[in-house]
């Protein structure tokens, strides 16, 4: 099997790197890619949310499998453009990503299918937020309705700040808040049948403490062992195979990656937020303790075929990912600065140094692009264990101004 990997973060190298592992798949290509992935495999310049330059790719390769990671192409229809030439696509339809694209659409979806979630009102104006925000009571919950990168929601205390993030957003919900630690699941899915992977957590919030910002996300750690028994099957039952029976009773199948961001509150599971991806970075930990092939998984469900296929094996025990983020992220990230100590770094036990933004000077040194610039990811007999070697390797890796959480699986909860 041949596979193309679309996406340029460190998301897609946990998949490059997942399935160069996989013996079912003999060739990994990706487009664009980022300095790390093209370490691994041959990458393409190709504009990710254009749907037919993807498409063009892909034929002109000869894949059997895509794989589209970040959520803007998802939403534009790659998908539909790859599937129109004939070539397997792991990923929904455009219209069906529009589960991850308007936070109002999700909701609508959520109260047919009579999934557990926060209570919302979607606002168009000054007026509505005001009222919204007023209703539900402090801390705030703003959302944008369309895609922000993991970026377009406040929580916050301060209703002048939620209602000018409301205003700078224009189409926002406003929910209530909801208490309790927070969990993510991701399914795979072909439609009809789904499989979860591993559950994991995130930390969304630039420094320590959940101080700060919120961000893309700064760091993640799997398995989660203080989760209530049981809570995979109930999620899958209360809220991850009724959406997709009511995504199919719509006549827009999601087929792909469903990930269910959950709240785990004093009433129960509650579901945060759904995208129609990937999680970026749970998905560095998760893949990291994946021991049977993710090609075949992939293909199974973007062919109809999951049914068939053998449930994923998990390796024992636990990884950690921390996040290295350039000077001035998230706000204003500062790139272009030289990065040092990648083959000390990797050289740690049970590490992986996966790229997200980095790319090649012209004199061929590794530099920063992004925001979010590597991803350490350190699998290990347990969390501790795991989070010390993520640590140490975090330690070799010199970038200019960079800042890291040192709190990563510190508390778990």
């Amino acid at each position: 099997m041949k596979v193309l990997v679309i996406g340029s973060g460190a998301r897609e190298h946990a998949l490059v790197r997942c399935l160069l592992r996989d013996p079912e798949v003999s060739e990994v290509h990706a487009a664009p890619g980022n300095a790390g992935i093209a370490a691994d495999v041959a990458v393409h310049s190709v504009v990710a949310d254009q749907p037919e330059a993807v498409a063009d790719l892909a034929a002109r390769l000869g894949a059997d499998l895509v794989v589209v990671g970040p959520e803007g192409p998802l939403v534009a229809g790659v998908t539909d453009a790859v599937k129109a030439r004939g070539i397997a696509c792991f990923g929904p339809s455009g219209r069906a990503a529009k589960l991850e694209g308007s936070k109002a659409f999700a909701k609508d979806v959520m109260a047919a299918a009579g999934v557990p979630t926060a209570m919302a009102v979607v606002c168009e104006s000054r007026a509505q937020a005001e009222d919204a925000l007023d209703r539900f009571g402090a801390p705030y919950v703003v959302k944008d309705d369309g895609l922000a990168a993991g970026k377009g929601v406040v929580v916050t205390d301060d209703r002048a700040a939620a209602l000018a993030h409301a205003e700078a957003c224009g189409r926002v919900v406003i929910e209530e808040y909801l208490d309790g630690p927070e969990v993510s699941l991701f399914c795979v899915t072909d439609g009809r049948v789904a499989v979860p992977l591993t559950p994991a957590q995130d930390f969304k919030r630039a420094y320590d403490g959940d101080e700060g910002p919120n961000t893309g996300g700064m760091g993640a750690y799997t398995p989660l062992p203080w989760a209530p028994a049981g809570l995979v099957d109930d999620v899958m039952a209360r809220v991850v195979q009724p959406t997709i029976d009511e995504m199919l009773r719509r006549g827009i199948p999601f087929a792909g990656l469903l990930y269910a961001g959950l709240a785990l509150t004093s009433r129960g599971v509650r579901v945060v937020e759904f995208n129609a991806r990937f999680g970026d970075p749970e998905t560095q930990a998760v893949l990291a303790r994946l021991r049977s092939g993710l090609g075949g998984l992939l293909r199974a469900a973007a062919t109809g075929t999951l049914a068939q296929h053998p449930e994923p094996v998990w390796q024992d025990g636990a990884a950690v990912t921390v996040v290295v983020a350039a000077h001035g992220y998230p706000a204003s990230p500062r790139t272009g600065d030289p990065i040092g100590g990648l083959a000390e770094a990797a050289a740690v036990k049970g590490v992986e140094v996966l790229h997200a933004g980095t790319r090649l000077s012209p004199e061929g040194t590794v530099v920063s692009s992004g925001g979010r610039v590597l991803s350490v990811t350190a699998a290990g007999e347990d969390i501790d264990e795991a989070r010390s070697r993520a640590y140490e390797a975090v330690g070799h890796i010199t970038l200019d101004g960079s800042h890291y959480r040192t709190d990563i699986a510190l508390q778990r909860r």
